[in-house]
């Protein structure tokens, strides 16, 4: 079983080679929220997450705090652009029942674009030229159940802990970052897919209706126009979804 929570489509990609590769099935973890389902009794479990600030999406680390894992084999991988930073020790500490057997990591696309531009191929290609190969590493992990808990390039706990991730939780995450253009031709996609419901339409445009989100920034990657925006630099840095899977 793996377990997987993807913006973009790059962990629903992950988890899609994992289970093709091991013949395990996939389960978004934002429709196991939805469902209210936390209990998980399988043979091998998988949680695969981007990382955020060098740590957990909000969501992803609420759903480990609440779940309850019966398995003989307990593994994460996280995708990342420039570092996996302390992701795996904070997985690690959200799962109360049982420690990890094995963290691995995956260099993908960076999707935070208030700072990486992935406006060109060329640009969003210097991020990817090692992906498939480290996804093949972590399919042959897995499969000889390798016990692993380091991930490398990875950074002190607690300084992602204590100084990175507070940024996202506290600055980050809050949903007056975003705005709407006047492209915007009310599809409605963005409030569809926001995996916490912070989106409505109103009027024929979205508004965001919390005061924070998971920013998993979803909503302007997937707009059809590109009429939703974080600050000043999205518009130059262009958006993303992984061309292997359909989100």
């Amino acid at each position: 079983m793996i377990l997987y929570f993807s913006a973009t489509g790059n962990c629903k990609y992950v988890a899609a080679r994992l289970a093709q590769a091991t013949g395990q099935e996939t389960l978004s973890i934002v429709d196991c929220i939805r469902d209210g389902r936390y209990a998980f009794d399988d043979e091998t479990v998988g949680i695969v997450s981007p990382t955020y600030f060098w740590g957990l999406p909000s969501i992803v680390e609420e759903f480990l705090q609440k779940a309850s894992f019966r398995t003989d084999y307990l593994f994460y991988v996280a995708t990342y652009g420039t570092t996996p930073g302390a992701s795996g020790v904070i997985a690690g500490k959200a799962i109360r029942e049982r420690a990890l057997d094995a963290c691995c990591s995956v260099r993908m696309a960076d999707t935070w674009t208030p700072v990486f531009d992935l406006s060109t191929p060329e640009k969003t290609a210097k991020f990817t030229q090692t992906t498939e190969a480290e996804i093949d590493r972590v399919i042959r992990d897995v499969q000889l159940r390798r016990i692993r808990r380091h991930m490398f390039p990875s950074v002190p706990a607690f300084i992602a802990e204590w100084f990175v991730q507070p940024v996202y939780h506290n600055k980050a995450r809050r949903t007056s970052n975003l705005h709407v253009e006047d492209g915007c031709i009310g599809c409605g996609l963005c409030a569809k897919k926001c995996p916490v419901q912070a989106i409505e339409m109103r009027g024929g445009k979205p508004v965001w209706v919390k005061e924070k989100c998971v920013m998993c920034l979803g909503c302007l990657h997937r707009c059809p126009k590109f009429a939703i925006q974080y600050g000043k630099n999205t518009e130059k840095h262009g958006q993303y979804t992984n061309p292997h899977v359909k989100i």
